[in-house]
Protein backbone atom coordinates (compact mmCIF):
# COMPACT_ATOMS: atom_id res chain seq x y z
CA UNK A 1 0.00 0.00 0.00
CA UNK A 2 1.02 3.08 -0.74
CA UNK A 3 1.48 6.35 2.13
CA UNK A 4 0.52 9.26 -0.06
CA UNK A 5 -1.99 9.66 -2.78
CA UNK A 6 -1.47 10.93 -6.08
CA UNK A 7 -2.92 14.66 -6.46
CA UNK A 8 -5.90 13.40 -8.57
CA UNK A 9 -6.81 10.49 -5.37
CA UNK A 10 -6.14 13.43 -3.20
CA UNK A 11 -8.91 15.82 -4.56
CA UNK A 12 -10.87 12.63 -5.03
CA UNK A 13 -10.62 11.67 -1.26
CA UNK A 14 -11.60 14.87 -0.05
CA UNK A 15 -14.81 14.59 -1.56
CA UNK A 16 -15.54 11.11 -0.46
CA UNK A 17 -14.58 10.69 3.00
CA UNK A 18 -16.83 11.08 5.65
CA UNK A 19 -20.08 10.08 3.99
CA UNK A 20 -20.00 13.32 2.33
CA UNK A 21 -21.31 11.58 -1.41
CA UNK A 22 -25.08 10.11 -0.72
CA UNK A 23 -24.39 9.46 2.65
CA UNK A 24 -22.32 6.19 2.40
CA UNK A 25 -19.18 5.99 3.65
CA UNK A 26 -15.55 5.06 1.67
CA UNK A 27 -12.22 3.40 2.31
CA UNK A 28 -9.52 4.23 0.96
CA UNK A 29 -6.67 1.90 -0.21
CA UNK A 30 -8.90 -0.88 0.73
CA UNK A 31 -7.80 -4.62 0.28
CA UNK A 32 -9.98 -7.32 -1.81
CA UNK A 33 -8.24 -10.62 -2.23
CA UNK A 34 -5.19 -9.62 -3.81
CA UNK A 35 -5.65 -6.26 -4.88
CA UNK A 36 -5.38 -2.75 -2.95
CA UNK A 37 -8.70 -0.59 -4.28
CA UNK A 38 -7.75 3.40 -4.79
CA UNK A 39 -11.17 4.04 -2.87
CA UNK A 40 -14.43 1.31 -1.49
CA UNK A 41 -17.60 1.79 -0.59
CA UNK A 42 -18.90 -1.57 1.12
CA UNK A 43 -22.68 -0.49 1.60
CA UNK A 44 -22.67 -0.24 -1.85
CA UNK A 45 -19.77 -2.48 -3.06
CA UNK A 46 -18.03 -0.03 -5.00
CA UNK A 47 -14.66 0.50 -6.11
CA UNK A 48 -13.68 3.29 -7.67
CA UNK A 49 -10.20 3.79 -9.18
CA UNK A 50 -8.31 6.59 -10.43
CA UNK A 51 -6.36 5.36 -13.55
CA UNK A 52 -3.16 7.84 -14.20
CA UNK A 53 -1.23 7.36 -17.48
CA UNK A 54 0.37 4.44 -16.52
CA UNK A 55 -3.10 2.67 -16.81
CA UNK A 56 -2.83 3.11 -20.73
CA UNK A 57 -0.51 1.02 -21.98
CA UNK A 58 -1.47 -2.60 -23.40
CA UNK A 59 0.14 -4.76 -20.40
CA UNK A 60 -1.33 -2.13 -17.95
CA UNK A 61 -5.07 -2.44 -19.59
CA UNK A 62 -5.27 -5.96 -19.81
CA UNK A 63 -4.45 -6.52 -15.90
CA UNK A 64 -6.85 -3.84 -15.18
CA UNK A 65 -9.56 -6.12 -16.87
CA UNK A 66 -8.60 -9.09 -15.20
CA UNK A 67 -8.61 -7.38 -11.72
CA UNK A 68 -12.33 -5.81 -12.79
CA UNK A 69 -13.37 -9.18 -14.03
CA UNK A 70 -12.46 -10.40 -11.07
CA UNK A 71 -13.56 -8.24 -8.85
CA UNK A 72 -17.16 -8.46 -10.44
CA UNK A 73 -16.84 -12.25 -9.82
CA UNK A 74 -16.92 -10.85 -5.76
CA UNK A 75 -19.93 -8.39 -6.26
CA UNK A 76 -18.09 -5.49 -6.14
CA UNK A 77 -18.97 -2.98 -9.13
CA UNK A 78 -15.90 -1.14 -10.55
CA UNK A 79 -15.88 2.86 -11.76
CA UNK A 80 -12.76 3.55 -13.47
CA UNK A 81 -11.77 7.97 -13.76
CA UNK A 82 -9.00 8.78 -16.04
CA UNK A 83 -6.47 11.17 -13.08
CA UNK A 84 -7.40 14.39 -15.85
CA UNK A 85 -11.21 13.49 -15.28
CA UNK A 86 -10.38 14.50 -11.66
CA UNK A 87 -8.72 17.58 -12.68
CA UNK A 88 -10.63 18.83 -14.88
CA UNK A 89 -14.38 17.49 -14.59
CA UNK A 90 -14.56 16.60 -11.12
CA UNK A 91 -18.38 17.67 -10.61
CA UNK A 92 -18.84 14.89 -13.77
CA UNK A 93 -16.78 12.43 -11.42
CA UNK A 94 -19.20 13.33 -8.39
CA UNK A 95 -22.55 12.63 -10.27
CA UNK A 96 -21.46 9.22 -11.84
CA UNK A 97 -20.63 8.28 -8.72
CA UNK A 98 -23.95 9.37 -6.77
CA UNK A 99 -26.04 7.86 -10.16
CA UNK A 100 -23.95 4.45 -9.55
CA UNK A 101 -24.65 4.12 -5.65
CA UNK A 102 -28.33 5.71 -5.83
CA UNK A 103 -28.64 2.60 -8.45
CA UNK A 104 -27.83 -0.04 -6.07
Amino acid sequence: MRRNLTPPEARLWRCLKGGKIAGVKFRRQHPIGCYILDFYCPAAKLAVEVDGAVHGTPGRIAHDRRRTAWLETQGVTVLRYPALSIRDDLDGVLAGIRERISGR
